[in-house]
């Protein structure tokens, strides 16, 4: 696939009038812990052109302070170290929507110690909701105890539904995993999902850019979370093919991004 696609034609000009990007990591500015080639050229370019960027992942498996330090030692430096997570989001809701009330909280040990920093209150016997994100520590007594709430009728929330995560050998089963096994022994899904594309990261992300949608782009690499997010919330959706998408996946989506490029910096050519 050529890297200026027939999908750009319609939209590519668009991207002059972008302020602000929010920047999927895994699958399109990383792959695992290899630093994508362009994505430190794309960095620069950015700077040059006074474009803010929002590192925006769904991946809950690890804490906001993690990925700092991640980017860092990938060579990113202010004013592009800003990350969102959807567990700090997921970590938000449930403080507005459940204040003082404690959970059962699915998730490993730096995220489980990020939730109790912003005020999360655990109770692994008698929680009053299910909260689940990505856990890289996963266990049968963790999935048992789970099913035991969600099957109780306990307000189920998950951070994100991605199914897999890019990594380097390939791809990683995801939290929509662990959703679908819960699923399968329950009958229930999430009551409440967080992460893109949902509308509650999207509209949490906007408040700290402080940018309208229409200088927006959300930039990642797979079609039903990142580019999905961009069509469901009004912002300019730019998929990229360094990641989870394939050729084969996008021509049978019926879900059409506004730009296609084979990686973040190819995007470079067409900023202003």
């Amino acid at each position: 696939m050529n890297n200026f696609t027939e999908y750009n034609n319609k939209h590519v000009e668009k991207l002059k009038d972008i302020k602000c990007m929010f920047l999927d990591m895994d699958g399109t500015f990383y792959l695992g812990n290899q630093i994508l080639p362009g994505s430190l050229e794309f960095l620069r370019d950015a700077a040059e052109r006074d474009l803010k960027i929002l590192f925006l992942t769904n991946n809950s498996s690890r804490s906001a302070e993690y990925y700092v330090e991640k980017l860092k030692n990938m060579g990113v430096q202010p004013p592009f170290l800003n990350v969102l997570t959807s567990g700090q989001t997921t970590g938000r809701y449930v403080l507005k929507n459940y204040p003082s009330q404690k959970g059962f909280i699915l998730a490993n040990s730096i995220v489980t110690a990020e939730m109790k920093k912003i005020g999360l209150q655990i109770d692994e016997h008698s929680p009053d909701y299910v909260l689940i994100t990505y856990d890289t520590e996963l266990d049968y007594k963790k999935l048992d105890r789970l099913c035991h709430f969600v099957r109780g009728g306990l307000p189920y929330i998950a951070s994100h539904p991605d199914f897999n995560c890019p990594v380097e050998y390939g791809f990683a089963p995801d939290i929509g995993a662990t959703i679908a096994y819960v699923a399968a022994s329950t009958g229930r899904e999430p009551d409440v999902i967080i992460g893109k594309p949902h509308k509650y990261i999207i509209e949490d992300a906007i408040s700290l850019v402080n940018e309208k949608k229409e200088h927006i782009a959300m930039v990642g690499d797979r079609l039903y979370t990142d580019i999905a997010a961009a069509i469901d919330n009004g912002l300019l959706s730019v998929l990229v093919m360094s990641g989870e998408t394939d050729q084969k996946m996008l021509d049978s989506s019926e879900m059409r991004p506004d730009l296609v490029f084979q990686q973040l910096v190819d995007i470079v050519t067409f900023l202003e």
